[in-house]
Parts: structure tokens; sequence; C-alpha cells
């Protein structure tokens, strides 16, 4: 499975730019990999895990702005069509057979 976290957070004023920026350094310290701008995903094995890190993502979200989170199976995922670009580098070097069991 595949947890996605899409937000959309302000940055007007210096205390909205840090608190974005913690998020997203929150977001790769636990394993979340960038998508896309303001989209990152993580590889997890079952909804166990999915809930763990739903938690864990809840207990960083800033204050401000919006950040929404989707579950995927991996026939899901897989099944998403890039319709510009192409697949990131990153996303390229994380696939299904990378993921750990903790």
């Amino acid at each position: 499975m595949r947890i996605i976290v899409m937000f959309d957070l302000p940055t007007k004023t210096k205390a909205d730019r840090r608190a974005a920026q913690k998020f997203r350094k929150n977001l790769l310290n636990s394993g979340f990999v960038m998508m896309q701008l303001s989209v990152y995903y993580r590889l997890v094995n079952g909804t166990d895990m999915a809930k763990k890190y739903e938690q864990r993502v809840a207990d960083f979200i800033p204050m401000a702005g919006q950040v929404r989170m989707l579950t995927l199976t991996e026939k899901q995922f897989s099944s998403m069509r890039i319709m510009v670009g192409s697949v990131s580098e990153q996303e390229k070097k994380v696939s299904n057979s990378d993921l750990t069991i903790l």
C-alpha cells in the first residue's frame, strides 16, 4: 500500500514558511518521498501501518493550510497515469520490493 499526503500550506509570512518547511522535513524524516512539489508518498505494509503513519503525520501538521491523506493499494497506485512529464528519479528508486517490515 501507499500513503499519499497532499498539502497546500501558507507561505506569506516567515513563520508560515518555517512551519511549511518543518512539515516537509518531518515527512522526509518519516520516510515519505516527494512525488511532486506538495505531494509526498510512503510505502506501507497494510492498513495497520497506514494508520500508524496517519497518526504520525497528524502529530506534526501545521496549524494553517490544508493537508489531505489518501491510502492506495499497489494496484491502484500502479494504474496512475502520468499525463505530462515522466517518473521522477526518486520514484524509480523506491519500489514495492524496497518495503521493509518494522
